[in-house]
């Protein structure tokens, strides 16, 4: 039998989904939401003089998202019904991988992502990339660069600047670097480095006046504060820029979910996030930059320098 839902309220849908959390797949008859626009969730709508809950397919799939299951293709049942589907998640993911190179390797779980190609994030950093002027920077460093999907971003988004633009990826990953180096074998204005960035001054690499780093500086094997102090002090010219990603998600099954687990804790707890971000924020203000922060799965905190020539 069909479980319908009609006008029951959230707390009702919640408690059948967390009784059938663990089991493969849920099957619901619903009210269709393309009878629901503009309609927000849980507003009456009447139809053929019955109450229904209005819920858009958004609505329905955060839900599924908490219960790590992923919504299929919906089908019509009838002209006000339809079937979803849910299937649960694989639970194959990187995150729980402990060996620190393999972990992001070629081979790897990680490697089968392409943040470029989720919309959220790839608005949310070309976005940043606009407000840091990357048209008019000089030279650009990227730490924990693994295969490059940042320089990537730039190279088809603002192909003509690119060419005049020094990149630099530092990576402790060989086989990942190795890859970036095969993208890239033909622009001869990037370079690729295998290297630990708590020994970065080993390089002699002067400085820059775009930094980027996505979802490295606060690796269990850095100190953050203090790295990313050095960093700023001793890597990025005075009217440069930053652009940090702050992970707020986690990688699962195929799909990227909301809210970025902490260790000692079963749901998503972002203390350390908040705690990492504001400190980034605070100390780039107080260096005359203006700071910015945004996007979804990954906090991103954008910051240029205010200072007058």
């Amino acid at each position: 039998m069909k479980n319908f839902f009609t006008n029951q309220p959230l707390i009702e849908i919640y408690t059948f989904f967390n009784n059938k959390k663990n089991e493969e797949i849920i099957k619901i008859n619903v009210i269709n939401p393309d009878l629901c626009l503009n309609n927000y969730a849980g507003e009456i709508i009447i139809i053929d003089e019955k109450e229904y809950i209005s819920r858009s397919y958004k609505s329905w799939n955060d839900l599924a998202e908490k219960f790590y299951f992923r919504m299929m293709t919906p089908k019509i049942v009838d002209k006000h019904f339809v079937e979803l589907s849910f299937i649960k998640l694989e639970e194959k993911s990187f995150h729980s991988i402990k060996e620190v190179e393999e972990k992001y390797g070629v081979t790897s779980e990680f490697s089968r992502i392409n943040k470029n190609e989720e919309p959220e994030f790839f608005y949310s950093y070309l976005q940043a990339l606009k407000n840091t002027k990357i048209e008019k920077r000089k030279r650009v460093l990227n730490l924990g660069v693994n295969n490059a999907e940042e320089f990537e971003l730039i190279k088809s988004a603002f192909n003509e600047e690119f060419k005049n633009i020094e990149f630099t990826g530092i990576d402790y990953c060989s086989s990942a670097i190795k890859s970036a180096s095969e993208k890239f074998k033909e622009d001869k204005n990037v370079k690729f480095y295998v290297h630990d960035i708590n020994c970065l001054d080993e390089l002699n690499l002067g400085k820059f006046d775009l930094i980027i780093s996505i979802g490295t500086l606060q690796s269990s094997n850095l100190e953050f504060n203090s790295i990313f102090m050095h960093i700023v002090q001793n890597y990025l010219k005075k009217d440069g820029a930053v652009i940090l990603g702050f992970p707020n998600c986690r990688w699962v099954g195929g799909e990227v979910i909301y809210g970025a687990k902490a260790p000692n804790y079963s749901f998503c707890e972002q203390s350390l996030l908040y705690k990492d971000a504001f400190f980034c924020k605070k100390y780039l203000q107080q260096k005359k930059f203006r700071v910015t922060l945004t996007g979804k799965y990954y906090t991103l905190l954008t910051a240029t320098s205010i200072r007058t020539s």
